[in-house]
């Protein structure tokens, strides 16, 4: 079972798609789902979805251990044509995963009590976000 999760961000951050991922699951067996993002400048997470303070301190961590390409620190990137954001982006996906595999139980992802699964966009302007997702049911 194969579907895309188009996620719309609206510039750096965290955001969540737990709630999709749980309604499209539904009424499924046990297996694993396999998450895939499509872009090169974006990457997949499973992270605490309580606090927000995760969710800022994890982009402020990343902000300062890759700056934005205009940062004197930077001056050494060669991929400057599409601005300031877009290379340390491409290094921050590099730094993360772009695809995640879940097992499923009963057509539950088998999370903990506070994961949560999170599109972390790394550019600056807004994007729709395409995230791959594969269902393969356990044999019986």
């Amino acid at each position: 079972m194969l579907t895309t999760f188009r996620i719309p961000t609206s510039g750096p951050g965290a955001y969540e798609f737990t709630g999709e991922v749980l309604r499209w699951l539904r009424g499924q067996g046990d297996g694993l789902v396999t998450l895939f993002v499509r872009h090169t400048s974006c990457s997949l997470l499973i992270q605490e979805n309580a606090d927000p303070d995760v969710q800022r301190d994890l982009a402020e961590f990343f902000r300062r251990l890759v700056p934005r390409g205009d940062d004197p620190s930077m001056r050494w990137l060669s991929h400057t044509l599409e601005g300031p954001d877009d290379m340390p982006a491409h290094i921050r996906a590099a730094l993360l995963p772009v695809s995640l595999s879940i097992p499923v139980e009963g057509g539950r992802p088998m999370l903990g009590t506070w994961q949560g699964i999170f599109l972390v966009e790394h550019r600056d302007r807004p994007h729709r976000r395409d995230v791959a997702a594969h269902f393969a049911p356990d044999s019986p």
